[in-house]
């Protein structure tokens, strides 16, 4: 660990940014000196009314506060946060007009356009009638199956304008997959695409959607163009009519926003496990606001103008926290398809050419980059560039200094996690901190996480579980179809009552930063000694010989053994060579303890469609046990190549 900084804040702009009008605006309020990132954030969590009322009048939240600020304020779950309030999601988010750009949107090569706050404005009026004219009324669900483009940030608006609840997915998903999440909640509207582009090719969803609209027997299946197929596909769909028909009736009017309670529901997003059908986790309009409105204003400094960008799909969280960026009057750039096609430049060419302020992608992403051998400092002007967000798994020390010595050497680069079980991040970037290799800066304001031990100590420069306790706005307001709350209260508070465990493996640093070391449920135990994965793969990733690596403990003689498998580079065989340098990479840059006792090629690795690794189905599939929601996987084919392996009999 170093003691070096890779970035260090600016001090003329760190003054100016919205975290130090923040901090102004708290301290005068409270009476305290909060310039000190460390005190603000020990008064966010101490202060807990104080903080939350501020951040709502800093972020001038349009809607009717009310007088109470937190209720049962001690209980998690079961704190209510503004119970007086009323406020509308969408009003929120639709906050300037006029002809500049909401919304920029490029589909690979296949696809470049604008759109408008006004024109933006004017969708999401003629689908709020057409969708109210179909019966959809506050509560109701309208679930989508779209490309990351603008039509479903206009759909979703439009959703939240009237108080429905809205849910969706990437059209990568086969039947099974969309039935098992979208069958759960009975939406009145389907939403889907004509078609989409990947990797420069047109994928057809007619035949999949014909079966999903049948199965799901909504009011209406709407059908948006991308690929100029939108009335051949309706025509195809029992049921289906083209967006341009669904809204002809309707003329442009002021769009109506209904305000509901804080807690009212605004979306329902899915696990993405393969331990059963998706759980569905239940967000509300109020939380969700109040938490984009910290993480986009305070801890990414957005400006109104700014261009936003996050390589995202519909079926990860990271889109809806993505479209939360238009409540700071942000441009969203939107991007669908294959992040490589026809190369690794293809996203930094629309940073350079749409200048993008933010970029956010993953730690997965960045290293593909860096393994691609391209050099976006030399190739791409990226000078409006001024954050760089990494997510979807931890980044290794080697990410952060690609980043700096590779893409733009004074970019603030924020590894941040959380997750689609709040939406949004419990540590993330801070702008008024120094950036160290390895590290994510800090807890995000307002939430009090810790790590803790097996018997709930506090640990500093250990490892162990990522706790946040007390609550907080984001927390979901439970599952869908649990009426008791089991299942909510099994996957959070069943560790340590009262207090949210969120089943990361992690660290505190010196500079009271966080390293997150993988998942908890897949952290290896060889000799009773706890091991997160990424420590593993931070190693042997580097290496040119590996593309890609996934570990689990596999259980053996009454232990657990560390077995890596690798998928290889082009044209690399696994040889003793290589097994005994990737076995001297792990032990010197990790411990004795990381060294594999087996290790074994693999043509590919199974991962979700939000493209995380799935180390618990591995283990499964090793111990000859069923895989049961295989349709969370991008390419459930490859669980195959691990199964009945003679290298793990002896």
């Amino acid at each position: 660990m170093t003691d070096t900084p890779l970035w260090c804040p600016d001090k003329q702009q760190l003054q100016e940014s919205p975290w130090m009008k923040f901090a102004g605006f708290a301290g005068e309020r409270s009476g305290l000196s909060l310039t000190d990132p460390l005190a603000l954030h020990e008064w966010s969590i101490t202060d807990r009314e104080g903080f939350w009322s501020a951040l709502w009048d800093f972020c001038g939240v349009r809607g009717n506060k009310g007088e109470r600020i937190i209720e049962n304020g001690d209980a998690m779950p079961g704190a209510r946060f503004f119970p007086d309030a009323e406020l509308n999601f969408a009003e929120n988010l639709l906050t300037r007009t006029g002809a500049e750009p909401a919304i920029l949107f490029r589909a690979e090569d296949k696809a470049r356009r604008a759109m408008s706050w006004l024109e933006l404005h004017s969708l999401v009026s003629r689908l709020q009638q057409a969708f109210r004219a179909h019966g959809v009324g506050p509560g109701d669900r309208i679930a989508a199956m779209m490309p990351n483009m603008p039509e479903t940030i206009a759909c979703m608006l439009a959703c939240a304008s009237i108080g429905a609840v809205w849910s969706s997915c990437s059209p990568d998903f086969g039947v099974q997959g969309v039935l098992d999440r979208f069958g759960q909640i009975e939406p009145k509207l389907f939403i889907s695409c004509d078609g989409y582009w990947y990797n420069g090719k047109r994928q057809d969803v007619t035949a999949k959607l014909a079966e999903i609209a049948t199965s799901l027997r909504p009011n209406a299946t709407v059908i948006v163009p991308l690929v100029d197929d939108a009335h051949a596909v309706a025509a195809a769909v029992s049921g289906a009519v083209p967006l341009a028909v669904f809204i002809a009736d309707y003329i442009v009017r002021q769009v109506e926003f209904e305000r509901l309670p804080f807690s009212h529901p605004l979306y329902i997003l899915f696990s993405s496990g393969t331990t059963g059908i998706p759980k569905c986790i239940v967000h509300s309009a109020g939380g969700t606001l109040l938490q984009h409105l910290k993480e986009h204003r305070l801890h990414c400094g957005l400006t109104p103008g700014e261009r936003l960008f996050y390589f995202t799909t519909c079926g990860w969280m990271m889109w809806n926290w993505l479209a939360s960026g238009l409540a700071a009057g942000a441009t969203l750039c939107l991007y669908d398809g294959s992040p490589f096609h026809p190369d690794g430049n293809v996203l930094f060419d629309y940073a350079a050419e749409e200048r993008f302020s933010v970029f956010g992608t993953s730690a997965k992403f960045i290293d593909a980059v860096r393994k691609a051998g391209l050099q976006p400092v030399k190739s791409h002007d990226l000078s409006q560039l001024r954050l760089l967000t990494s997510t979807g798994s931890p980044l290794s020390p080697e990410g952060f200094s690609f980043v700096y010595e590779g893409i733009k050497p004074d970019v603030h680069l924020a590894s941040i996690s959380g997750g689609t079980d709040i939406v949004s991040c419990f540590v993330l970037g801070i702008p008024a901190l120094p950036v160290y290799s390895g590290e994510i800066q800090g807890p995000g304001l307002g939430m009090a996480v810790d790590v803790w031990d097996e018997d709930g100590n506090s640990i500093v420069g250990e490892k162990g579980e990522l706790v946040c306790t007390r609550p907080f706005p984001a927390m979901p307001i439970g599952f869908w179809n649990d009426p008791d709350d089991q299942k909510y209260m099994a996957a959070y508070f069943a560790r340590f009552d009262n207090v949210w465990t969120h089943g990361d493996f992690a660290e505190w640093t010196p500079h009271h930063g966080i390293i997150i070391h993988g998942r908890s449920d897949a952290t290896l135990n060889p000799g009773g000694v706890r091991i997160g994965t990424a420590e593993i793969y931070n190693q042997v990733e580097q290496m040119d010989e590996v593309a890609e690596a996934i570990c689990i403990g596999q259980d053996w003689d009454d232990d657990v053994r560390v077995v890596l498998f690798v998928r290889l580079a082009e044209g690399v065989a696994l040889d003793d060579d290589l097994r005994s340098r990737i076995r001297a990479r792990i032990r010197t840059g990790a411990s004795p303890r990381h060294v594999p006792a087996r290790i074994i090629a693999v043509a590919d690795i199974p991962r979700t469609k939000s493209g995380k690794i799935v180390e618990l189905a591995v283990r499964d599939i090793v111990h000859g046990r069923t895989v049961k929601n295989q349709e969370a996987l991008a390419n459930p084919e490859a669980l195959e190549l691990f199964a009945d392996l003679e290298e793990l009999k002896s």
